[in-house]
């Protein structure tokens, strides 16, 4: 049975379950460390997931379909700056309206585009996104297995990698921090606090969003009501439990993936009912957060709004 369970195919599966997770803290990371609260990551990624579906089935390029996603992403994130930044909105009532906005906007279109508010026409082999190829599964499987994924899986792991070199070694990532610790401050040595601020927000939405594309034309075929099924909350989990910095969040969200991807294996090898087994990810996620919130050091200015004098 935990052979069954636990083998090189495991590792697989928590790259590919772990990518979204990644994308999304990430994103949540850029816009928590300028200042503002981001838990609208679950609306854009389902922003993302259906785009990239939809402009996916009308122009049969997952190219497109994942750049039209990405300008999803960007537009929500908009909303919530201009809610947040520039009329200094509350971030969390903000981040919380979208989500319940895309919740039922993506099937409102569905079914107008696809009569049916479900789910998406299903992608053939060719609208996919490929895998890229590095071993030959016939003579390497176990290689392949593991090695051969998206393109947004590589991404992932890349923007994670430069994330650091952003944020600790440029111009651009000192700005951003010091007006998510210390906006005053940061205002008097000339630097534009509502610019780095949207800057954030933005770059959160990009990749949110391209973490939800992931879910519907690479991990999956179609875009699936409620597919996102809490993961840009566990990204915000990962988030905190990584200390809002990007490998400690990277790592929180591969957890959180080999979580997620134990739980799908356990189904039918072990005499546990399939939704307490399915609740594992979810169970985790709570554990971390009422260990770790009171621990945690988020950005001093996080959720202040900031006011020019």
């Amino acid at each position: 049975m935990l052979r069954n369970i636990i083998n090189y195919t495991l590792i697989a599966s928590t790259i590919r379950l772990s990518t979204p997770l990644i994308l999304a803290a990430l994103g949540g990371l850029y816009s928590e460390r300028s200042g503002v609260i981001n838990i609208a990551l679950e609306g854009m990624m389902l922003a993302g997931a259906f785009t990239a579906a939809a402009v996916t089935v009308f122009t049969h390029s997952s190219l497109i379909g994942v750049l039209a996603a990405v300008a999803a992403g960007l537009l929500v994130a908009a909303l919530h700056a201009v809610a947040t930044i520039n009329y200094r909105a509350d971030q969390v009532v903000s981040g919380t309206a979208i989500n319940i906005l895309f919740l039922g906007v993506p099937a409102l279109l569905s079914g107008a585009l696809f009569e049916s508010t479900g789910a998406t026409r299903q992608l053939s082999k060719d609208e996919v996104l490929p895998d890229v190829m590095f071993f030959n599964p016939d003579s390497s499987p176990m290689l392949a297995s593991v090695f051969n994924q998206k393109p947004i899986v590589y991404l992932a792991f890349f923007v994670a990698g430069i994330s650091v070199y952003v944020l600790y070694r440029t111009r651009f990532g000192l700005r951003l921090r010091a007006v998510g610790e210390n906006p005053e401050a940061a205002d008097t040595a000339g630097v534009n606090v509502r610019r780095m601020r949207w800057a954030g927000v933005l770059i959160s939405g990009a990749l949110a969003a391209l973490g939800g594309a992931y879910l519907s034309i690479g991990q999956s075929s179609q875009f699936t009501r409620n597919m996102t099924a809490g993961r840009g909350f566990i990204a915000l989990a990962a988030l905190i439990f990584g200390k809002w910095h990007p490998v400690g969040a990277l790592m929180a969200c591969l957890l959180f993936g080999f979580a997620e991807a134990v739980s799908i294996r356990m189904q039918g090898n072990v005499n546990i009912p399939n939704q307490f087994v399915l609740m594992i990810p979810y169970v985790l996620t709570m554990v971390m957060l009422a260990g770790l919130i009171r621990r945690a050091d988020p950005p001093k200015a996080l959720g202040v709004a900031y006011v020019k004098e």
